[in-house]
């Protein structure tokens, strides 16, 4: 069972779910959101309201492709000072991790922002230093906001920034799954706001609801998609009202379209989805680093790469399965020794069940 604030409030809308007899697959794509259903044990309450929730690719550690780390790896090889969030250090590419290159002596570091990276620039006159920039919206302005403030020419970036909508389209499209509702992820809409989802519930016909972290919001969201369905509409509804509004964040916004340009990207799991990355703008590509050090990384290219043995992270991340489908959850894969990047991020769907799991 979960603790709520407002215990009645929880029991109410519970009460309201279950009396419609519904049957429904949610998905949402978000790492808060899933550390929210499963320790409060939500998943489990609302099977019984006849309504199944799964995380989708709303982890930006997780999506990140072995490409993208053998690349940092490379980098790191060639006497680069390689820079990036704790989560994203210990991710295995083919075969090892920047933490084990770290290990065996390079210079990898684990930065809390993009302005720690920076000031290593600063301090670091003579070397390289790469800032690997994940995440989706959230994060991605202050990137943007580094790149327009000037840094040391030494300074670069790699950027691995995605979009979130586009990648909807792409669960919605690759039809693995039928969906009758999506939880949309509430940071990511204090940035974009409610516009980008409307092509959505338009040409896809799905309900969908923005909803805040706290366990009421989960379930006021998953309620307010009930409605929705039960009313035979289909719209993008804004559950979370305190922090989201309907235009989003107007200067993030701008400061991500003065750098970035959206570009086909590659998601673990998934094929490329068009227009889901973020491409750093040419006027400003002296801090890209894919531009910078082109003819280091051009040797990776047309490399095939493989995802560890056994791992099921794609298929966590498409829906399709849950950490216990998967045969080394728990067993050859925990926090301390993970082998799929599902269960190095604290954001990831095998890290949050295994958790709580041990609880």
């Amino acid at each position: 069972m979960f603790s709520l604030s407002d215990k009645t409030l929880g029991q109410d809308i519970i009460s309201k779910i279950k009396k419609e007899k519904i049957k429904a697959k949610f998905m949402h794509v978000c790492g808060t959101h899933q550390d929210t259903i499963v320790k409060h044990g939500l998943d489990s309450l609302l099977k019984k309201c006849g309504i199944s929730i799964s995380q989708g690719p709303g982890c930006p550690v997780c999506v990140t492709t072995p490409l993208e780390i053998e690349k940092m790896l490379l980098l790191a090889r060639n006497g680069a000072i390689v820079t990036s969030f704790g989560d994203m250090i210990n991710v295995p590419g083919e075969y090892k991790s920047l933490g084990d290159m770290k290990a065996e002596g390079y210079d990898v570091r684990t930065v809390y922002g993009i302005e720690d990276a920076v000031k290593i620039a600063y301090e670091n006159p003579s070397k390289d230093v790469v800032f690997m920039g994940v995440g989706f919206e959230t994060t991605a302005p202050a990137t943007a906001a580094t790149i327009i403030s000037n840094p040391p020419k030494n300074f670069s970036i790699f950027c691995c920034h995605r979009t979130m909508p586009y990648a909807l389209k792409a669960i919605l499209d690759i039809g693995e799954l039928k969906l009758d509702g999506l939880i949309e992820p509430g940071h990511v809409s204090t940035i974009i706001g409610i516009k980008p989802y409307e092509f959505i519930s338009k040409d896809y016909g799905i309900p969908q609801v923005i909803a805040g972290f706290e366990p009421i919001d989960v379930l006021m969201g998953c309620w307010m998609l009930v409605k929705q369905i039960k009313q035979g509409k289909t719209f993008v509804e804004n559950e979370y009202k305190r922090v989201v509004h309907q235009e989003g964040n107007i200067k993030a916004q701008k400061i991500l379209n003065e750098v970035f340009e959206p570009c086909d990207m590659k998601w673990r799991g998934f094929p490329v989805i068009a227009k889901s990355g973020l491409k750093i703008k040419k006027k400003f590509e002296c801090f890209d680093a894919s531009v910078k050090f082109e003819d280091t990384l051009k040797d990776l290219e047309n490399k095939e790469l493989h995802e560890p043995e056994g791992c099921l992270c794609g298929e966590l991340l498409r829906g399709l399965v849950s950490p216990f489908d998967c045969p080394l959850f728990g067993q050859a894969c925990k926090p301390e020794t993970p082998v799929g990047p599902c269960m190095v991020s604290v954001e990831g769907s095998c890290n949050i069940e295994y958790r709580y799991s041990e609880k």
